[in-house]
């Protein structure tokens, strides 16, 4: 069983995937090949992401996050994607992982849209909290999501809210050098309706390159 800091640490590294993406409303499905590089933030990095996390609405406690020095993990990523097409997607971002213990109470958004049922998680041992990014997937900017960690399973989802969809991204460690990823995209619902249309669905089998 990972902890949540033993888990990021376990992210670095030169890793490649290799991924089938179903679009489920047209029924194509595309496969792709992605060789990407992750690496742990800086002080600084963390430092910079928190300065713009006020934009999203949310508060956080910066002098708590950032005097301990695990308190709010996160990383750098450099990826590079090919389709079986031939398109090319190469991109970085650098994305903090807040829990909720260090943000600030009553001062950050309390009308959280519900997530889909397949990403629901009961409280208990399950770490929550904000993800913020300097840098979206679909769209451009920088934008905050939720997330859940959950050590027994060590499996880390991702749910970012934007503003014609919702993806949800779910990170698996299930051996030191391969992970396993699911991605799925629903058509972005009514305010306070959960998403329940699917767009998208990908799967993926990520393994940690020999440095």
């Amino acid at each position: 069983m990972l902890s949540i800091r033993e888990f990021f640490t376990a992210c670095t590294g030169v890793w490649t995937t290799e991924r089938m993406y179903h679009s489920v409303l047209s029924g194509q499905i595309e496969r792709s090949h992605t060789e990407y590089s992750v690496k742990a933030l800086t002080l600084e990095q963390k430092q910079q992401i928190l300065s713009f996390s006020s934009l999203n609405g949310i508060k956080v406690n910066l002098a708590q996050a950032t005097e301990e020095e695990n308190a709010c993990p996160g990383f750098a990523i450099a990826f590079d994607t090919v389709s079986e097409t031939g398109e090319r997607v190469s991109m970085s971002l650098k994305a903090l992982f807040v829990p909720d213990a260090y943000v600030v109470p009553g001062e950050s958004p309390t009308e959280i849209p519900p997530p889909p049922i397949a990403a629901e998680v009961l409280d208990g041992e399950a770490i929550k909290g904000f993800y913020l990014r300097d840098e979206g997937y679909s769209e451009a900017g920088a934008i905050a999501g939720r997330f859940t960690y959950q050590p027994t399973r060590q499996t880390l989802e991702m749910i970012t809210y934007y503003r014609r969809s919702v993806a949800v991204d779910q990170m698996r460690i299930v051996a030191p050098d391969t992970r396993l990823r699911t991605i799925i995209t629903y058509q972005r619902p009514e305010p306070g309706e959960q998403p329940t249309v699917i767009d998208l669905v990908g799967f993926g089998v990520e393994r940690r390159q020999a440095l």
